[in-house]
């Protein structure tokens, strides 16, 4: 079941590496491409469709296996997080009419850097509804969302699971991210672009700001040109693992398995055998 929040949209294959029908392998796939890329989506809103997965699967005697790197979705399934925070329609409202006006985004963006300055250098300032929500969430709860998230991570979840994830030397892990970006491109990621455009996804939706797609669209539009776009890419990408790595380092859940110089084979071969030490029958 796939993990990861960009996978969900439809027509975004190239650039979010959505497996191919080859790749699955006639291996079931959950929650891919179930979205349209216009639709916004949350954390909490993955969980409740993650969870009637799950429970078919376990239902049938199966272990689930979630894949992606989006950390607060893994967290959505096994630590219960603040989805239950209030939530305040006026103010949403209010801040809503500030987007809307002159400078309104960049001026959303500014009061957010004040309040919660790590979750601003995550956020575009076109990303008005994330960024809307992370001010609304600091106001109702006095805390920023690094520290929610500690809260967070002293709970117990619903499920126990056994995380794992590939240890790669950060010179090799960027070497495969600049290689992966220009296969991409190969692939037909500008193409991948025009066609969302073209069938009038909001250059403002979440989906279009991901990795790949807003340094694209900038080079569209002359801003830059595609060479640029493509370093910006692979810069982006490097910055996101890094921040990845950041907070799968952070959780002492996750087991690390080394991956230089191995292959997908080997490194599931040793996920299987920690697993059998766990007491997990997999097939």
């Amino acid at each position: 079941m796939s993990c990861d929040s960009m996978q969900l949209y439809r027509g975004m294959d190239v650039g979010t590496a959505t497996p191919t029908e080859a790749e699955m392998g006639g291996v079931a796939h959950h929650l891919l491409n179930i979205l349209d890329p216009s639709e916004s989506f949350s954390a909490a809103a993955y969980r409740a469709r993650a969870i009637p997965v799950i429970e078919d699967i376990r239902a049938r005697g199966r272990i689930p296996v979630l894949c992606g790197g989006t950390g607060l979705y893994v967290n959505a399934l096994t630590r219960p997080l603040g989805f239950a925070e209030p939530g305040d329609e006026a103010l949403r409202q209010a801040l809503q009419a500030v987007a809307d006006g002159p400078g309104g985004r960049r001026i959303l963006h500014d009061r957010l850097r004040a309040i919660d300055p790590d979750r601003a250098a995550r956020l575009h300032e076109n990303d008005v509804r994330r960024v809307i929500r992370a001010i609304e969430a600091h106001q109702l709860t006095g805390r920023t969302a690094g520290e929610r998230a500690a809260l967070d991570r002293e709970r117990e979840g619903d499920y126990r699971g056994l995380l794992f994830a590939p240890d790669w030397p950060r010179a090799t892990l960027y070497e495969r991210i600049d290689r992966r970006v220009m296969e991409m491109m190969h692939l037909g990621l500008p193409a991948e672009v025009d066609a969302l455009i073209a069938a009038g996804v909001p250059m403002t939706a979440t989906a279009m700001q991901a990795i790949g797609y807003k340094e694209l669209i900038r080079a569209r539009e002359g801003f830059i040109t595609l060479d640029e776009a493509v370093g910006l890419i692979q810069q982006g990408t490097r910055r996101y693992a890094k921040r990845q790595l950041t907070w799968f380092y952070a959780d002492p859940r996750v087991q690390w398995v080394p991956a230089e110089e191995r292959s997908a084979q080997d490194i599931a071969r040793e996920i299987k055998e920690r697993l059998q030490v766990n007491g997990h029958s997999v097939g």
